[in-house]
């Protein structure tokens, strides 16, 4: 049976996050619109420095402040590419951070799609409700999906 739209691209998210190099939360995103992939992003160092799976973690204020996160990495992938995000579905494995909430919000994002609620920030929420963006948790089945 095939997957519904949103089971396909939330997969996809998992699939992505297998790339994240901080195991602090491996999480991927997926960006997509009309049903096509825009950009993905996972967590993880800037471009040519040095990883948390191969250093350690750079901790402030409990937070690994060596990760750009994955949300923020597929906005960042889009920019460097021209490509518009305006109105997009962000699918991502764990409900966004803050700071991942206000980018998603300016990059013009309209629906979050996650799975695992992480560390949830009710100022988050408020702001995602304030913009009007749709907000969907959705269980993820690892049914057929790679083990880890």
């Amino acid at each position: 049976m095939r997957p519904d739209w949103d089971s396909y691209f939330l997969k996809i998210a998992y699939a992505v996050s297998e790339r994240s190099t901080c195991d602090r939360a491996l999480v991927g995103c997926v960006l997509v619109r009309e049903k096509r992939i825009l950009t993905t992003g996972f967590n993880g160092s800037p471009a040519g420095q040095e990883h948390c799976d191969e250093i350690g973690h750079l901790m402030v204020d409990g937070h690994c402040i060596r990760t750009i996160h994955a949300e923020t990495n597929a906005i960042i992938q889009a920019a460097l590419h021209g490509i518009s995000t305006k109105g997009a579905t962000c699918y991502v494995t764990h409900l966004p951070c803050i700071n991942c909430t206000k980018a998603l919000i300016n990059a013009g994002i309209a629906r979050i799609v996650y799975s695992v609620a992480y560390r949830t920030d009710e100022n988050a929420l408020n702001f995602l409700n304030a913009a009007n963006i749709q907000v969907e948790k959705k269980e993820f089945s690892s049914e057929g999906f790679p083990p880890s």
